[in-house]
């Protein structure tokens, strides 16, 4: 099919054992000249973005990513040129695949949103979300226009996981999934029903685990992209159809990433620019801030195979920018103020699990009103997450405390598996400022720390700032700093630095996160009436 309709860049690193920067800030080309002199650099987005999958629809290119427990869940993203991005919405608009999705009884962390596929249909001018939850079935959402709304078209009994979805050019539906053993379905025309399913790959053992897939058809050959976790790119083809059979070819291996401490570039799809030319975006582990997108140019060999182009036998660090029609405007910055104005969060905003959305308002500012009692934040329910921007960057909040009760805690925290927060605790009539730790979780995702406080001030009045200062490079643990401030001008440091881990297993990287919750009673609430995050 063409390209330019639907492809994929996705990217998930290993399956889940036992149950388990801002898009280059450089300005837009002018002429011919400055695009051929201009160039971009790697990260090209150094946010939290896995298992991109990317396509190109006439002049704009879309990618969708995972988000795991968050919602709404799987992030639309836009651009017009394949380097600099903006957040456009969210195909699944809830996770609404059971009540440990709403942090009732049960918790759905490290479940919900995994690699998944986006296509467009030009049949219909619809965009499709496709993807399977807790190994159980696959869902599928559609939708007109990326910002949505997105509904959902249907639900099919076969988990397809680590999806790709290809829209045929006679407009069949497909789809490549699996772990090791690759299989290949037909979908109905309506693609509501699957009509056929065949296994057409096994792994050989010298290879290993393959899975991640993004299904293509390029040159009236049919190709599936697949990752070896968490070092390595393959792809399979077909000259005989999407049933296969199927040989396989080595893209990279080990090869050094453009992020110095991270992994190597892997999983990752796909995708041509109008004039023609090939890139493949993937992703680079780089925890303790998670998976940041990363684009090198491909080019094929005489006999229909891609190569990676590498800049001193590396992912280059940077390359010429893609030579692109001038976009119709700037995108939107995924940093940078919010003051919650409008009727609704803007689309860089998730909460944690689905949110009580009773006790959330937007306008004058975010109002967080209580919506859990309980001593652990992991429990919380309307905790609300922004990713962090790399390599570091900062995070303030002006918070309106005024209308807290007893027993409430409320703040900004660096959210993961292992936690820390600074925040005010009302206890007794009286508020306090605070920095906490040691909110951690175990490897199956129950909390084992709900925190221990390690510095405190008294404040007075209704207003204060709270400052969260995070440290993403990878290769080491490295530290969140936090601090406050009663007139917005002059802030104190509040306890020690707190080490932020880098062990993969969470998957999501460490986020941001506005929360409010009891531990006595419901009823009081605070008001977020600024949210900024800038880089040095």
């Amino acid at each position: 099919m063409d390209l330019s309709w639907s492809h994929h860049a996705l990217t998930r690193r290993r399956t889940l054992a036992a149950a388990t920067g801002l898009a280059a800030g450089a300005l837009f080309p002018t002429g011919p000249a400055f695009a051929a002199a201009a160039q971009y650099t790697n990260p090209v987005i150094w946010q939290d973005f896995a298992d991109i999958d990317v396509m190109r629809v006439g002049d704009t290119y879309y990618a969708s990513a995972s988000t795991m427990h968050y919602s709404p869940g799987a992030p639309v993203l836009r651009s017009y040129d394949l380097v600099n991005w903006e957040i456009a919405g969210h195909a699944v608009p809830a996770l609404d695949f059971g009540a440990k999705y709403d942090l009732n009884g049960a918790r759905g962390y490290v479940r919900g949103i995994w690699a998944s596929s986006l296509a467009y249909r030009p049949s219909n001018r619809t965009f499709y979300w496709l993807g399977q939850i807790d190994f159980a079935r696959t869902y599928l959402y559609t939708a007109t226009a990326v910002e949505g709304p997105w509904s959902r078209l249907t639900t099919i009994s076969t988990p397809y996981y680590d999806a790709g979805l290809l829209v045929d050019t006679d407009d069949t539906l497909y789809v490549a999934y699996g772990n090791t053993t690759i299989s290949v379905a037909q979908l109905s025309p309506d693609g509501r029903t699957q009509v056929r399913t065949q296994e057409v790959f096994r792994t050989p053992s010298s290879v290993g685990t393959l899975e991640g897939a993004r299904f293509y058809k390029i040159n009236g050959q049919y190709y599936i992209f697949l990752t070896r976790p968490a070092n390595g790119q393959y792809i399979l083809k077909s000259s005989s159809g999407p049933f296969g059979p199927y040989t396989m070819r080595q893209v990279l291996l080990d090869l050094r990433g453009p992020i110095p401490g991270g992994g190597v570039p892997h999983q990752g799809g796909l995708v041509r620019t109008q004039s023609g030319a090939w890139y493949y975006m993937a992703f680079v582990d780089a925890y303790p801030g998670g998976r940041m997108p990363a684009l090198a140019p491909v080019t094929w060999t005489a006999d229909g195979w891609p190569v990676v182009q590498l800049v001193d036998g590396a992912w280059g660090t940077t390359y010429p920018l893609p030579a692109v029609p001038a976009p119709p405007r700037q995108v939107a910055p995924m940093t940078g103020v919010d003051t919650f104005d409008g009727t609704s969060l803007k689309p860089r905003w998730e909460w944690n699990h689905n949110p009580d959305n009773t006790r959330w308002s937007v306008g004058n500012g975010l109002t967080l009103r209580t919506a859990t009692v309980t001593h652990d934040l992991y429990w919380a329910r309307n905790t609300l997450t922004h990713r962090i921007q790399g390599p570091t960057s900062t995070a303030t909040v002006q918070l309106d405390h005024s209308a807290m009760r007893d027993g409430d805690r409320a703040g900004l925290a660096l959210l993961r598996d292992s936690s820390a927060w600074i925040g005010l605790k009302r206890d007794g009539g009286a508020t306090r400022v605070v920095t906490v730790t040691g909110l951690t979780m175990d490897g199956n995702w129950n909390t084992t720390g709900t925190g221990t406080e390690v510095a405190s001030a008294p404040v007075s009045g209704g207003r204060v700032w709270l400052r969260a200062n995070a440290d993403i490079r990878p290769g080491a643990p490295r530290p969140g700093t936090f601090s406050y401030s009663t007139d917005g001008i002059t802030f104190t440091r509040l306890g020690p630095a707190f080490s932020m881990g880098n062990d993969w297993r969470f998957f999501m990287g460490y986020r941001f996160a506005l929360f409010n919750h009891a531990t006595q009673a419901l009823g009081g609430a605070v008001r977020v009436t600024r949210f900024e995050v800038s880089t040095p």
